[in-house]
């Protein structure tokens, strides 16, 4: 039972700390919308959409100033369109005409992001698959509020190759297409490994076909306060520290579970999960580099960084999962370098490198997200980063994904500005040296023998 007061122990965390209720999603199912008339099917989406979560910003508004904990985001994911739009659409530009309907329908319920415009093709791409794909970057472009995901691998199927290689082009056309605001397209594009869900945070959110017609997600976050706190233990040891952060997880998810189960109670809509993940904002304050630098490093990315960032998921999951009914998502610490102040300085300053994020996310939630690089990176390139974060993906059974932006016209040191909680940073170098005759293989990499469990 979530009780107030657990939630006036945290002022000072929300006055000085920078905790907030990251976002409240709500998923919707589209699968009742399916029609093999395209205008009958994008009328469905939009009257589904709209009816559903009409009070969702009223609410999560009203919660936030109730409880006085700032609610930051109000979000939708939906059903993947390749498998709603797979009966009606019949080319990409049939697919973006759902996507300006999904637009639409956000713009009208007033939420900030909605997601979903997604393929799962981690094994294998139908017609509908390919053509969601191929209509990515305009639909991006065309849209201000669409975030899409392509699912190319799991630790069940393997690595499909073949997707992995068309994504290369296809975050290169997203960033031709909006080249005149920094190449923001890929922004709101990410490619996943083993995606979850139910996962409330974008760009990655889908609405899994496993889940009920409606849903409320919660995704909490307050790296402030985790820094603050091991702030009060600076020196003591390994054990001191792993029980300050799991305490602090704790609390901090406790919040989470309450606007959870009021914002529930209050839409009439079931509650999922409370994603655990310290999710950072160009704020200051507000950042998982700065836990690091508490933690003893000089800078992210220096020496014992990856030990760091393991200690930090494991003993948030540890606190957290005892303060939620339903722990789900991503659940950890996101490294975003836009988005991350001191994340964006310690790779302009040269202390964090493309290598070691690659590293770190060996031990964190997700992956490689929101990384600039030069404009002119070959879309071979691009696909080999990607395959290699599959890849770390499907032999460690976690989730890891790639959100990488080549902003065209700009190269290293340039720096990218994409505004909002997207941030800035300076762009990064990218190995040079070429791995084309590998992605340009084809096929499918197969399972590795460990997923193997029937």
């Amino acid at each position: 039972m979530v009780e107030m007061k657990e939630v006036f122990e945290t002022n000072d965390m929300v006055s000085h700390e920078n905790l907030d209720v990251r976002t409240i999603t709500m998923g919707i199912s589209l699968l009742d919308c399916i029609d093999s008339d395209l205008d009958t099917l994008c009328k469905n989406i939009y009257d589904k959409i709209t009816a559903s979560a009409r009070d969702l910003v009223r609410v999560g508004d009203d919660i936030g100033l109730e409880f006085g904990v700032p609610v930051i985001n109000k979000r939708i994911s939906v059903t993947p369109i390749a498998l709603v739009g797979g009966s009606a659409c019949k080319s990409p530009e049939d697919f973006v005409k759902v996507a300006e309907t999904l637009d639409s329908a956000a713009k009208e319920v007033g939420v900030n992001f909605i997601g979903g415009y997604s393929a799962l093709v981690q094994k294998g791409m139908t017609p509908a698959d390919r053509n969601l794909i191929l209509s990515v970057p305009e639909a991006l472009k065309r849209t201000e509020r669409v975030c899409s995901s392509i699912s190319l691998g799991s630790t069940k199927t393997g690595i499909n190759m073949d997707a992995v290689r068309l994504m290369g082009d296809i975050i290169l056309e997203s960033a031709e297409l909006t080249k005149e605001d920094d190449s923001l397209g890929c922004a709101k594009l990410v490619v996943f490994c083993n995606p979850p869900d139910d996962n409330p945070f974008m760009a990655g959110a889908f609405h899994g076909v496993t889940e009920s017609d409606r849903i409320i997600n919660v995704g909490v976050s307050g790296p402030g306060v985790v820094k603050n706190v091991l702030s009060k233990v600076r020196g003591e040891n390994f054990e001191v520290l792993c029980e300050t952060i799991k305490k602090t997880a704790f609390k901090v998810t406790r919040v989470g579970q309450l606007f959870a189960k009021e914002a529930s109670r209050r839409l009439d809509v079931p509650f999922g999960i409370v994603d655990l993940s310290l999710a950072p904002t160009p704020a200051v304050g507000d950042s998982i580099a700065d836990i690091i630098h508490e933690m003893g490093m000089e800078y992210a990315g220096a020496p014992g960084t990856t030990a760091a960032l393991a200690i930090l998921n494991d003993q948030v999951k540890k606190g957290g999962v005892m303060a939620s009914s339903y722990v789900g998502g991503l659940s950890g610490a996101f490294i975003p370098v836009t988005e991350d102040k001191s994340m964006a300085y310690a790779a302009e300053i040269g202390a964090l490198t493309l290598e070691k994020l690659e590293a770190m996310t060996c031990v964190c939630s997700v992956g490689l997200d929101m990384i600039a690089i030069p404009g002119d990176t070959p879309a071979t390139t691009i696909a080999g980063i990607i395959a290699d974060e599959m890849a770390i993906g499907m032999i460690n059974q976690k989730t890891t994904a790639v959100r990488i932006i080549p902003v065209i016209g700009k190269g290293v040191g340039d720096v990218a500005e994409f505004g909002g909680l997207l941030g800035e940073a300076k762009i990064m170098p990218v190995n040079k040296f070429g791995c084309a005759d590998f992605v340009n293989r084809g096929g499918r990499i197969p399972a590795p023998i460990h997923s193997f469990k029937n």
